[in-house]
């Protein structure tokens, strides 16, 4: 899991003025509450100061949250303006948490769970088509994964799995071959677009689309696109024969094994809210067929070595997304290292991931009580935690092979991979 980067969290639609609400993402709690001077969204640390309650089960007063256990009053900014207990003494210095900054776009809550500055951080990518309601009919929802979101990220483009997890639906058994490919690509997305022969239509779509009879290893083909973008969004474009259809998704680590999927799924085609409930059961249709696989996917994690797994041509975007991944983790981007830990044998960690307000005040830097620590070194040092390629294999929950069986393995499996990985970058 990845900081420095905007998450989308929350639909706009569904955080209400005057209700704060509970989010984890990244492994972190956080509280988000509309301000009730302009309506603008604040997201911060859900864990008071004080005596770490979770500031969501407050209650908003004007643009401060309040806590529900010994009332500390805390602006958008995150600082402790109030003390009901000592009304007249100062606010120490320290009585503050994270806030993070937040954007509402393409209807989501965007939060950048970072400390960069503005001008360094990776971009919101351009969805501006969600908002395009002249031309598209959208419908949302959300669906709860006991998987990695990079596993389910890397699945959703992949387009060699669907004739046989989506027969019928996206993928065509009877041509499962993947052709040649246009690519696109940046530090922060990669798009693969290629042309496919669909399924033969069924209910009601069959009925409108005429000439849909053919042999289906000679259907006519649709150009379909997969892109991602860092860390873990998806764009699947599909032109069908009625019209586009455009499934947007965000997969949000909740942790390094739950992630929630929220989706705007757009159609140029039967735009009449009659069809919305066709729509979203198209959709869960595809994510359960999904999830039956990738649930059961091992090791749970992405290995640490590209060449852990096997690669061939028609892997190209995973294989993109992982070598760029790999660059983040040696950058440092990773959070495993932004977890508070404590003493003695109680559960006593948390994580915590700097905001930009602590490079911004630098003089406050040590005036946290929740301050980053590099977790893999303390816990090393107690012998608790692996360190390298060995807590990796934790990770993932895979078993160390042992040595000799790597030797037994030799040349032969080192250069099928590096024979496959040199197909995929040709």
């Amino acid at each position: 899991m990845f900081k420095n980067f905007w998450y989308a969290v929350e639909f706009s639609k569904d955080l209400e003025a005057g209700k704060p609400k509970k989010i984890k993402i990244l492994g972190q709690q956080l509280v988000l509450y509309r301000k009730g001077s302009d309506n603008s969204v604040v997201a911060m640390s859900d864990l008071c100061v004080h005596r770490g309650a979770e500031l969501s089960a407050g209650k908003v007063k004007g643009d401060c949250i309040v806590c529900p256990y010994h009332g500390w009053e805390y602006t958008p900014d995150g600082v402790v303006q109030k003390i009901p207990a000592h009304p007249d003494k100062g606010i120490p210095r320290k009585a503050r948490v994270d806030s993070y900054p937040v954007q509402e776009k393409y209807t989501f809550i965007w939060v950048y769970m970072g400390d960069l500055p503005e001008e360094e951080r990776p971009p919101i990518p351009d969805w501006s088509e969600i908002e395009d309601t002249e031309n598209y009919r959208a419908v949302t929802g959300e669906f709860l994964w006991k998987s990695n979101y990079e596993r389910i990220l890397e699945n959703g483009v992949d387009v060699a799995h669907t004739p046989f997890v989506h027969g019928g639906v996206f993928g065509n058994p009877e041509k499962p071959e993947v052709p040649d490919f246009e690519i696109e690509e940046s530090d922060w997305h990669c798009k693969v677009s290629i042309v496919l022969n669909p399924p033969r239509s069924k209910g009601l779509w069959s009925l409108l689309t005429r000439g849909d009879k053919a042999d289906l290893a000679h259907r006519p083909p649709v150009p379909v696109s997969t892109t991602w973008w860092m860390p873990n969004m998806i764009l699947l474009d599909v032109g069908t024969p009625m019209g586009a259809m455009k499934i947007f998704d965000v997969n949000i680590p909740i942790d390094e094994e739950t992630t929630l999927v929220k989706f705007v799924a757009l159609r140029s085609f039967f735009k009449g809210a009659w069809a919305d409930a066709d729509a979203r059961r198209r959709v869960f249709k595809v994510l359960h067929e999904d999830r039956a696989i990738v649930d059961g996917v091992r090791p749970e994690l992405l290995p640490f070595d590209l060449s852990a797994e096997l690669h061939v041509k028609s892997d190209y975007n995973a294989v993109k997304y992982r070598r760029r991944r790999q660059e983040l983790i040696e950058a440092g981007w990773s959070v495993a290292d932004n977890t508070i830990v404590g003493e003695g044998p109680a559960r006593v960690e948390a994580r915590v991931i700097p905001s930009p307000t602590r490079k911004e005040v630098p003089e406050l830097a040590s005036a946290w009580n929740f301050k980053e620590a590099r977790s893999r070194e303390i816990l090393a040092s107690r012998g608790e935690l692996p360190t390298g390629a060995k807590k990796q294999r934790r990770l993932v929950k895979e078993d160390p092979a042992p040595a000799a069986e790597e030797k037994k393995a030799g040349k032969n499996g080192t250069a099928a991979s590096s024979a496959a990985d040199e197909e995929v970058t040709a």
